[in-house]
């Protein structure tokens, strides 16, 4: 289905270089028809294979070796909050990382059930990563076309951070799947306003800043895109961005009285924001080609640009924050790794399907190397740390 009709479209000048049948959120006309010798892919199939094969892609590469070698190293903190009682555990609220403590609370109930080996404790993190992979392409699928979502889905499966996260007992994996729900109910909510699609973004975002405040930061960027595209519902927005962020910042003021940090301290040094490709997609070359790719998705239309958004304004808004207190951390920002994927994709799906298909061959080949090389260095137990029992 065709996107809304832009809304504030006196506010934006465009030359029409493109199809006469372009519109004001698609000044090349790029919405209009298919390249010369692809397949039409808006079928049923493909709609369902966007959603469906990167979930299954991405559910087997989380589960395959989750359960080997024991926890890696920023797995004990978690590892170590399934043993205390439920009053020691809520009165570490106001002590430790402010950004990862409901996610320990929650992996203390999740232990209750499942119990506490290395698969049990990363069942949340695979649960999490599979369902946001099947959501960047059924979101990619709406934005753009079923196949550009079937690709978006499948590189972001295939980058070896979604592996590793997925793999990891840390909030990262939760973060990344309440900024694609996010996400998407932003677009159902300001396409369709109603009161109830706005309440449901509400809840995402409440869901968001208790996974990491510091992920709240997307909100910036889902408001720029609001105000340059559907500020007819701007307001609407505001009000349930506000309302959704109010837990976490409840919890973020009265930690903070408490003496309590936002994260571990980390300035973003020039060594450090060198270092930021390399942790955010595995491999240093892997970020530098989806840079280059996401340069071909330029924010003229409105899906680009809301991905643009994602991916760019959380970085910069991060930096201007670790000026004021050092929290520059690259795994912070996983959250933005699903919005490189799709403007990637967007990219790739304009070439011949072969160049697409050998793209995703070199990105799993530099990849899975990279995740087993990761898992010997960084896993393993200290031996004089005994396992809690239940």
């Amino acid at each position: 289905m065709r996107e809304t009709r832009m809304k504030d479209a006196d506010t934006m000048v465009l030359p029409r270089l493109g199809s006469p049948e372009a519109s004001d959120e698609d000044p090349w006309g790029e919405g209009h028809g298919v390249a010369p010798g692809r397949p039409v892919t808006d079928t049923p199939w493909w709609r369902v294979a966007a959603w469906l094969v990167p979930a299954l892609l991405m559910g087997a590469l989380g589960v395959l070796g989750a359960g080997a070698s024991g926890l890696r190293v920023a797995e004990l903190a978690t590892w170590g909050r399934v043993a205390p009682s439920w009053p020691d555990n809520w009165s570490a609220l106001v002590r430790g990382d402010l950004a990862v403590t409901p996610y320990h609370l929650l992996v203390r109930a999740w232990a209750e059930v499942f119990g506490t080996s290395d698969l049990a404790l990363r069942g949340p993190s695979i649960l999490a990563m599979t369902a946001a992979a099947a959501l960047v392409g059924a979101l990619a699928s709406r934005m753009f076309t079923p196949g550009t979502g079937l690709l978006a889905g499948v590189l972001f499966a295939l980058l070896p951070t979604a592996a590793r996260y997925a793999q990891e007992a840390q909030p990262y994996a939760l973060t990344l799947l309440a900024a694609v729900l996010a996400t998407w109910l932003l677009r159902s909510a300001a396409d369709r306003p109603s009161a109830g699609r706005f309440a449901g973004y509400g809840a995402s975002v409440v869901l968001l800043g208790l996974c990491d405040v510091v992920a709240l930061l997307l909100l910036v960027g889902h408001g720029w895109t609001v105000f340059a595209f559907r500020r007819d519902v701007a307001v609407r927005w505001l009000v349930a961005g506000c309302v959704g962020a109010l837990p976490a910042a409840g919890v973020l003021g009265h930690a903070v009285q408490q003496g309590g940090r936002l994260a571990q301290l980390s300035n973003p040094s020039l060594n450090a924001l060198a270092a930021t490709p390399r942790e955010l997609f595995g491999v240093t070359v892997l970020g530098a080609v989806l840079l280059a790719l996401a340069l071909f998705s330029l924010p003229l239309r409105y899906p680009a640009a809301l991905y643009t958004a994602w991916a760019v304004v959380p970085p910069l808004g991060l930096l201007l924050v670790a000026q004021a207190t050092p929290i520059w951390l690259p795994q912070l920002l996983l959250f933005t790794l699903p919005a490189w994927a799709t403007l990637g994709a967007a990219a790739l799906i304009r070439v011949r399907a072969r160049w697409s298909v050998g793209v995703l061959a070199a990105i799993a080949a530099v990849g899975v190397p990279v995740q087993r090389r990761r898992d010997r260095v960084s896993r393993g137990r200290p031996a004089a740390v005994g396992r809690p029992t239940r």
